[in-house]
């Protein structure tokens, strides 16, 4: 792994500048993505990240917190107890380096056995499960390190808009496999990362996971074709 993102973050970080990371799927075109987004204030995020940090309460663990800016929000302005936590060194030097307290570079499959009272996972935070035959091996982890009366803060989009339809308006989707599993690219300076499986979950489907999991699912919010859903224990 080279950590292209977490250097463009490091290099902002450190250098008050960097070139913009580019980005792109297997069914979508490079896209460029300024690294500054990843340092946004609470009133430049969208709505969805908005609510979600608005319904964060007690000990809570940021799953992919890059350079920290949900966990420091969530640490300053609402005093919360907050364990960063990001597979990227470089990402989690800059959160460490912004004044996050608590950081932590791991696999969250590899990650032990602490609890909390809220786990976030947000910007498609749906993307680390990879591929619908992985969400079990994920949700059950996640369900470990949740407490009784815990929350799941978690959005994800549902990207069938981004396939063709024909006259009839049906939708020509993959036969091979769920049409949200895509292979995601991140490129920089012109350096590329290994490509990684990412998921994009229609909530419906979402829904039935997490409910053969043990979870109660409902839908907060709906932004266009994005969601935020929350999920507490049965």
């Amino acid at each position: 792994m080279k950590d292209l993102m977490g250097q463009a973050i490091w290099d902002y970080y450190h250098n008050k500048s960097a070139d913009d990371l580019l980005t792109e799927t297997s069914i979508s075109e490079i896209d460029e993505l300024p690294v500054e987004y990843f340092f946004r204030g609470f009133e430049e995020m969208n709505l969805i990240e908005q609510n979600a940090l608005e319904l964060s309460k007690g000990k809570t663990l940021d799953i992919g917190s890059g350079a920290g800016s949900h966990s420091l929000y969530l640490q300053n302005e609402k005093k919360l107890e907050v364990f960063a936590l990001d597979i990227s060194p470089k990402s989690i030097e800059v959160c460490q380096l912004r004044g996050v307290k608590n950081i932590l570079c791991a696999d969250i499959l590899k990650f032990p056995g602490e609890t909390f009272d809220t786990i976030l996972l947000l910007m498609n935070g749906t993307g680390i499960f990879e591929s619908l035959d992985k969400i079990d091996i994920y949700l059950e982890k996640l369900f470990s390190l949740l407490n009784d009366n815990g929350q799941i803060l978690i959005d994800s989009t549902d990207i069938l808009y981004m396939y063709d339809r024909d006259e009839d308006g049906g939708v020509s989707v993959p036969a091979d496999h769920y049409y949200g599993e895509v292979d995601y690219f991140v490129h920089y300076k012109l350096d590329t990362e290994k490509p990684i499986k990412w998921l994009y979950l229609d909530f419906e489907t979402f829904k039935r996971a997490a409910e053969n999991n043990g979870f109660v699912i409902e839908k907060i919010l709906q932004e266009e074709d994005s969601y935020l859903a929350r999920l507490v224990k049965k």
